[in-house]
């Protein structure tokens, strides 16, 4: 399997116009399309590297592990930033709406089962990876080893056989860490304040 990187994907964090208070609702809204991306990006890439993910249950099981690591990796950036309210309403959102995105993707693309079945399993996926991730640390460098090695404990039990042993290494080293700097990035981007400059204004002839 090859665990060499690549270029980390790029995604919108400029969303608001400068200045304007942005509500917890407004940022968990902007974070669960990331956090899907950013998700559909790592499975792209592990696919690149020849594990393999069918089409199919494992295909949006990995999917749903993968959005609950890129939420709780948000959830830690977020936290300090909003009171016991400002959490709450943060956490409702982020969840309905990937739950939402995942649920209707899911049922649309298997048709085995309805959306609200499929939504309310993964929120109660989501709450039970939430109080697990909670025993790892989160740094200024993001996930330290021991919350990385469990998101890579999590993928491997999706992959076949074969695939496990190079699964710890791939994401450990390569899709755990490139998906919590992109979801940092993309934080630093929604709380970031600070007016653009306009663009200059094209000369004649240019």
């Amino acid at each position: 399997m090859s665990t060499s990187s690549r270029t980390p994907i790029r995604v919108k964090s400029t969303w608001f116009r400068p200045g304007r208070p942005k509500s917890p609702e407004e940022m968990a809204a902007a974070l669960a399309f990331i956090a899907w991306r950013v998700a559909q990006n790592m499975l792209k890439s592990m696919r690149r590297a020849e594990f393999d993910i069918d089409p199919g249950p494992q295909y949006f099981d990995f999917l749903a592990e993968a959005v609950v690591y890129a939420i709780q990796v948000a959830w830690r950036l977020v936290h300090p930033r909003y009171d016991d309210a400002g959490r709450a309403a943060f956490m409702t959102v982020l969840a309905n709406r990937t739950g939402d995105e995942l649920a209707e993707n899911r049922a649309r693309l298997l048709e085995a089962e309805e959306a609200a079945a499929i939504k309310a399993r993964f929120i109660d996926l989501l709450n039970r990876r939430t109080a697990e991730y909670a025993d790892f640390g989160f740094g200024p460098e993001g996930p330290d080893f021991a919350f990385l090695r469990y998101f890579a404990t999590l993928v491997s039990e999706l992959m076949p056989e074969k695939d496990k042993r190079w699964t710890w290494d791939q994401v450990i080293a390569i899709e755990g860490p490139e998906a919590a700097a992109t979801v940092a990035k993309s934080v630093a981007g929604l709380f970031d304040n600070t007016p653009r400059r306009p663009r200059r204004a094209a000369s004649p002839g240019e």
